[in-house]
């Protein structure tokens, strides 16, 4: 029998193979390290160190990882439908056209917590938007979805670029980004928070859009396992042959599932333009989208796995910088490096370890 074909209790499954995975990726990040002439451990203990070590670290891990869940989250809704969306990125970029246009229109006459639920609509529908043309082209033309979400990626930030340089710049100024949002335009930063567990927030941008994205983690897992849309769309992701003879119908159910994904990509933008810089800069989004794929399958496509798996970046985010100061030797080219190695075990090779893991198990439980 294929090892792929038995199944391995959940505490394997959603536990051990991914520890296994990042202790890997560690090891062989500390060989990295060990080559250049540096301490792995004292790498280490930089890296919790920068990421944990301070209130205003921990502000900077989880301010990453905010962006992170949003992303994560934005590609398990699409593999739950058996579709793979790598356009997160370009989706993302979309929402932020959409949520600073509502903070530009609402700042000057209302508070931040009536423009903020605005927000989250306007960012989400503009993700949305970006996501419905491939997934038209998927559900009606058969155009696969990896293929046009890449290009959609580039387009979008083409286009971002075009709209900050000849449409939404401030006039007289040369930085193509609109004008700084006015308070009403601001999530507030959640360093009262931190001050309950005796921390002090320093200059680190946690916001409010944290506590947005947990309860879209919330509504994402109550979709796809307490909803008959959540069924249809696992149904189609574990056999489109299977979905079609129960009558679940293909187009239907892939448009939804993508613009749920494209809104959740747009709603990430709250984080970085309107909890952070308070204004829509060039390539705010950083790379957040394709982490996300990452986030996404080392959580094993859950929002809980998909939370803390985006905090674990966090951690390497905010670890590595901490580390290439105190470690000139390890440049950010290094952590680089090492955060690829953890996209490497965690995603392509996920299931590494799954067949000998399969063989212990059954010769344990044999006995």
């Amino acid at each position: 029998m294929s090892t792929a074909s038995v199944s391995l209790p959940n505490w394997i499954t959603y536990g051990l193979i991914p520890v296994l995975n990042l202790i890997v990726a560690f090891l062989i990040s500390g060989v990295v390290v060990w080559l250049i002439g540096e301490s792995p451990l004292g790498a280490l203990s930089l890296l919790i160190e920068g990421a944990l070590g301070s209130g205003e670290g921990i502000g900077f891990t989880l301010y990453y990882a905010t962006s992170f869940i949003f992303t994560g989250l934005s590609v398990a809704v699409a593999i739950h439908a058996g579709l793979f969306n790598i356009g997160s990125e370009g989706q993302a970029y979309l929402g932020g056209l959409g949520c600073a246009l509502v903070a530009l229109a609402l700042d000057r006459f209302v508070p931040w917590y009536v423009t903020m639920p605005v927000a989250v609509v306007g960012a989400g529908l503009f993700g949305a938007a970006w996501a419905s043309i491939p997934a038209f082209l998927q559900a009606k033309r058969g155009s696969h979805i990896v293929i046009t979400t890449i290009m959609f990626n580039y387009i979008g930030a083409a286009l971002m670029v075009y709209l900050l340089v000849h449409v939404l710049i401030v006039p007289g100024k040369m930085a193509p980004e609109t004008r700084t949002f006015l308070e009403g335009g601001q999530l507030p930063k959640l360093g009262g928070v931190m001050n309950l567990f005796g921390a002090k927030l320093g200059a680190a941008p946690f916001n409010v859009s944290f506590i947005i994205a947990l309860v879209a983690a919330y509504f994402v897992w109550l979709l796809i396992w307490r909803t008959k849309l959540g069924f249809e769309m696992r149904t189609l992701g574990v056999s489109p042959t299977a979905a079609s003879y129960a009558g679940i119908p293909y187009a239907r159910t892939v448009m939804i599932a993508m613009l749920l994904s494209g809104a959740l990509a747009g709603m990430m933008a709250l984080n970085p333009v309107m909890g952070s810089s308070a204004r829509l800069q060039v390539e705010f989004v950083g790379g957040a989208g394709f982490v996300g794929i990452a986030v996404s399958l080392m959580g094993r496509n859950h929002p809980v796995g998909i939370i803390l798996s985006a905090i674990l970046f966090g951690i390497l985010y905010q670890g590595g910088d901490w580390i290439s100061f105190e470690m000139p030797n390890i440049t950010r080219e290094m952590i680089l490096v090492i955060q690829g190695l953890v996209i490497l075990f965690a995603g392509a090779l996920e299931y590494m370890f799954r067949p000998a893991l399969v063989r212990v198990y059954q010769q344990f439980k044999a006995k």
